[in-house]
């Protein structure tokens, strides 16, 4: 509870609704030639730095940070919220045996459709409105294009497919394997014709070292 209380008071520049014009003219006012003569590239810096907080103070507002939790798709509206949140209390409702399950189902079909009309709604005016509105266009075609991507299942040395947990365990034996050669059951050989006369002389080999 208190870190949630402190999370609520974290607050950060909002430059969409800086004063930009007041923030040059309040630097246009400090006189840098006085303030900077006979002083080092340290003490410039600090003087710079404190001049530039308080005129970004003055004109650029704070506001509250919002988390994940705290942004909304673009499509939920208040109303959809409200079916939304009317559905989970039915929804625990009928979990206690208070309400039939034909009226869950109702209640909970009747929110999908919504869902999928706001939706469909939502990347409509997205479509039409995408000359004048390209970020907000580029912005949800992104936001639609992320994937998380995962392990695919691995095989273990038995031939079995691992697809739980045990995907570590497979990992590691098959790194540790490569390091202490159990992997490397074949032997170092020259490739080329095996059918060459050498007559006298001693056929090239390959030491194990040199592999």
């Amino acid at each position: 509870r208190d870190m949630g209380q402190a999370k609520c008071k974290v607050r950060t520049l909002n430059f969409r609704k800086a004063n930009f014009q007041l923030f040059k003219e309040l630097v246009n006012r400090t006189p840098w030639e006085t303030a900077l003569k006979d002083k080092g590239s340290e003490q410039s810096w600090k003087i710079f730095k404190d001049v530039f907080q308080r005129v970004q103070e003055l004109s650029v507002p704070r506001s509250k940070k919002l988390g994940k939790e705290d942004k909304k798709p673009a499509w939920l509206s208040q109303d959809l919220l409200v079916k939304s949140k009317g559905k989970k209390e039915i929804h625990g409702q009928w979990k206690q045996g208070r309400v039939s399950w034909e009226e869950y189902r109702d209640i909970a079909q009747l929110c999908r459709d919504e869902v999928r009309k706001a939706k469909m709604q939502l990347e409509l005016n997205l479509a039409r409105d995408s000359k004048n509105n390209k970020k907000g266009f580029y912005r949800y075609v992104s936001q639609k294009r992320k994937v998380k991507e995962s392990v695919p299942p691995l095989m273990s040395r038995t031939g079995k497919l691992v697809s739980t947990n045990k995907k570590v365990e497979v990992q590691n034996s098959f790194f540790a394997s490569v390091f202490t050669g159990n992997l490397s059951s074949h032997t170092p050989r020259v490739d080329g014709p095996q059918d060459r006369d050498w007559g006298s002389k001693v056929p090239p080999t390959v030491r194990e070292d040199q592999v």
